[in-house]
């Protein structure tokens, strides 16, 4: 439940309703807004039920909460999330770019492509050295010496860089070389895994599965959130539908329903989305125009050599053409590139 105090409430009013539900075994998260301070109530609110917590001095009302995730809740938070990130931000008034190879395949390989995104205006690197394939003859990525490359990229860019993570082991490693770990959509309900990524103390980016529903995807941010990590990214990337024209059908509606339901920041992956290239722009100018906090996309210095995910992987032109192009979409939504 949430606890709705009066504007102007003191202090000392808001603490004495914080440690009413302390003693009775419960979680309180405050938010204080510049109008209201809001607190969410997380555990068996029955504890409370002779507390009379609404006859208490300066409360408003107390309004029940439905829905089985707190802390990835709009309800709990006034205010939409900003993920900081060094000195970049993934909120309301920024534009995230991330942008790299599916796989990272070699140390000059990773480092051509940083130059080249960095350059185009990209503030993120993203690279895969854990590669969950449908086929395990498929390249699986280079783990831990990836990792590395990724790193020597970022530093010798300025990027920061996310990468994809598949176990205990794989989180193990990314948290000694990256700025950000992303659990991928085939790992999304892997609850282990949700829980070791809300531990590691980087941001983590969240997949939506193949046939997630939204409120399944958000009970899963709720499994790192309850960790103790709240800086949550949630990414539409496409779900399984009938449609065979692209590889996934991006769910676009996605990004406004998420907006009113919680305050964690959302991008999209156009790239796996459609599968297709030449789709990628169009559908990443889309993603700008719903509302969504930033992308996602592949850019490969040779697409049709790449390891993995060629087909739908932007040239170094391509993407320097579309990132180019986005800034005018950034700025008519009121955020910055």
């Amino acid at each position: 439940m949430i606890i709705v105090m009066k504007p102007g409430a003191p202090k000392e009013a808001v603490n004495n309703v914080v440690k009413t539900i302390e003693d009775n075994g419960l979680t309180p998260h405050l938010s204080e807004g510049s109008q209201l301070t809001i607190i969410g109530v997380i555990g068996d609110k029955s504890r409370l039920n002779n507390r009379n917590l609404e006859l208490a001095p300066y409360v408003d009302k107390i309004v029940p909460v439905t829905e089985s995730y707190k802390l990835a809740n709009r309800k709990f938070h006034a205010q939409p999330a900003r993920i900081k990130v060094g000195k970049a931000e993934i909120g309301p008034d920024t534009l995230a770019l991330m942008a790299g190879p599916c796989a990272v395949e070699s140390e000059e390989q990773i480092m051509l492509i940083a130059q080249a995104v960095k350059k185009a205006g990209a503030n993120f690197l993203r690279g895969g050295a854990y590669k969950p394939r449908t086929s395990p003859y498929a390249f699986q990525g280079l783990e831990e010496e990836g990792l590395k490359y990724m790193q020597e990229a970022g530093k010798a860019t300025g990027l920061y860089t996310v990468c994809e993570v598949t176990s205990l082991e794989a989180i193990n490693a990314a948290v000694k070389y990256v700025d950000l770990i992303q659990i991928g959509a085939r790992n999304m309900q892997n609850f282990y895994l949700l829980k070791e990524a809300g531990k590691c103390g980087l941001p983590v980016i969240l997949k939506r599965g193949l046939s997630a529903t939204l409120e399944e995807w958000l009970n899963a941010a709720e499994y790192i959130m309850s960790m103790g990590n709240e800086n949550v990214i949630l990414c539409e990337r496409g779900i399984r539908t009938f449609e065979t024209a692209t590889r996934n059908t991006l769910d676009i509606s996605a990004v406004p329903a998420l907006k009113s339901r919680t305050q964690l920041p959302v991008i999209i992956d156009p790239s796996h989305a459609c599968g297709v290239r030449a789709y990628v722009p169009a559908l990443a100018k889309a993603a700008v125009a719903v509302g969504a906090d930033g992308l996602i996309m592949e850019v490969h210095n040779n697409p049709e050599c790449a390891l993995s995910d060629g087909p739908q992987s932007l040239t170094f032109e391509q993407f320097d053409t579309l990132a180019r192009e986005l800034k005018a979409y950034a700025a008519l939504s009121g955020r910055t590139l």
